[in-house]
């Protein structure tokens, strides 16, 4: 008998060949040859690269060499911090590998609590909710806020986790174009005035490393009587006197109503969470099925979390040498010739925006031969079918290595024709 409480049957020694028509794998063989095609180039393959060690938060060896780190979203550099790393062999020590259950069963522990508590000190706010992933709490609050015959109004450019999350839910899902505040207006004033709405927007831009001009559009979003949750992923650390994002830095925190991140930037480890002032914050957790229904974090990552999160509070420094880095290596590349994502440097993450894909797995190949690894992004990850290489720069590069980093993009950008 099988489990189902069924007579087991006996497989052929040689089962049939799928037919193609039913195989649910063959929508992917152009994918599958336009990646072979690629690695039969005798390029490494840009997506499968292998971390042999990790020496810092911006050397690692790969393929057997010292390599400088420059794609890693490792924007505060708190993965070696000591007191991050004692914090989580602490609570390895005392509570063990994992948790085995969802936070709403027996999966909350002590440094769950101190986690929540250190997101509520940092950002000044009552409530707070920490989710697996930054992708799952996207996906949990959108679907969970917006239900059906009530509106998500988003930008055309936003994270596959917030399009995944409308997908998820109920709502009613209406685009805008990318960082425009009249056709934000616009698109408000046709929906009907009686539903709910929920506007989407982010804090920086992860492709090309641009901002969002949030004062503007949490103003009209507000004139329209709609509610705001704002993913601060990639702004989390270094924007704002507090280091709490770019909704911060512009003045408008009174009037965001959510506010999404993740612990795998800034923090340093893994994990996602929203934060909020609403009154009735806390009912989340009784309606969100990515919380309700997916096992807590490690008690070694919560532990991390929260140390890293409390000293992130305090990091004026290293928010300031970031900056100094962003500036030093925008500057450097585009008086070298690169075109990039943004006239002036926006954020820690700077794109060199290349012709083609050939043209830019050429210059990715050629950086790692170089010792720098950068991060190859191409569609759909990237807007209106651009190639480009994204340098996401960290508080602990030194100028030494952000001087390395230059001479190495000017000797790869001269191999495949991007610069003079």
């Amino acid at each position: 008998m099988t489990d189902a409480g069924q007579t087991a049957q006996k497989l052929p020694a040689d089962p049939p060949a799928v037919a193609p028509e039913t195989d649910l794998m063959s929508k992917f063989d152009a994918l599958i040859a336009e990646r072979q095609a690629l690695i039969d180039t005798g390029v490494t393959d840009p997506f499968a690269i292998v971390m042999e060690q990790v020496k810092s938060p911006t050397e690692a060896v790969i393929a057997g060499r010292d390599t400088i780190l420059l794609g890693t979203y490792n924007y505060m550099g708190m993965t070696f911090d000591p007191d991050v790393i004692q914090a989580g062999k602490d609570a390895l020590d005392q509570f063990g590998s994992g948790t085995n259950g969802s936070r709403m069963l027996n999966g909350t522990f002590r440094d769950h609590m101190e986690v929540e508590d250190a997101l509520r000190d940092f950002y000044g706010v009552s409530g707070a909710i920490v989710f697996s992933t930054g992708y799952m709490a996207n996906l949990g609050m959108i679907s969970t806020l917006a239900g059906k015959g009530e509106y998500v109004i988003l930008d055309a450019d936003s994270h596959a986790s917030i399009y995944d999350g409308c997908k998820q839910g109920y709502a009613e899902i209406v685009r805008f174009r990318h960082n425009d505040v009249e056709d934000l207006d616009k698109r408000l004033g046709r929906l009907p005035k009686e539903p709910g709405k929920l506007v989407v927007l982010e804090g920086v831009y992860s492709m090309l490393g641009d901002i969002a001009p949030l004062k503007e559009m949490v103003a009209v979003a507000k004139k329209h009587n709609c509610m705001v949750l704002s993913d601060e992923a990639h702004s989390m650390g270094f924007f704002g006197p507090n280091g709490r994002g770019v909704y911060e830095e512009q003045g408008c925190e009174g009037d965001v109503d959510f506010i999404v991140g993740t612990f795998s930037k800034s923090v340093g480890t893994v994990g996602g969470f929203c934060v909020s002032n609403h009154p009735k914050f806390e009912a989340i957790r009784l309606a969100c099925r990515p919380y309700i229904f997916t096992a807590s974090l490690p008690p070694s990552v919560v532990a991390t979390a929260a140390t890293s999160i409390r000293k992130l509070k305090h990091a004026h420094n290293k928010r300031q040498h970031l900056w100094e880095n962003a500036r030093k290596l925008h500057g450097g590349l585009k008086a070298m010739g690169f075109e990039l994502g943004t006239e002036k440097p926006d954020s820690a993450i700077i794109a060199v925006i290349l012709d083609d894909q050939e043209q830019a797995v050429a210059m990715w190949q050629a950086l790692l031969d170089g010792g720098l690894y950068v991060n190859m992004a191409r569609p759909p990850a990237t807007p209106a079918g651009t190639y480009l290489l994204r340098c996401s720069l960290c508080a602990e590069h030194t100028a030494e290595q952000i001087d390395a980093v230059l001479k190495i993009f000017q000797a790869a950008g001269r191999i495949v024709n991007a610069i003079s």
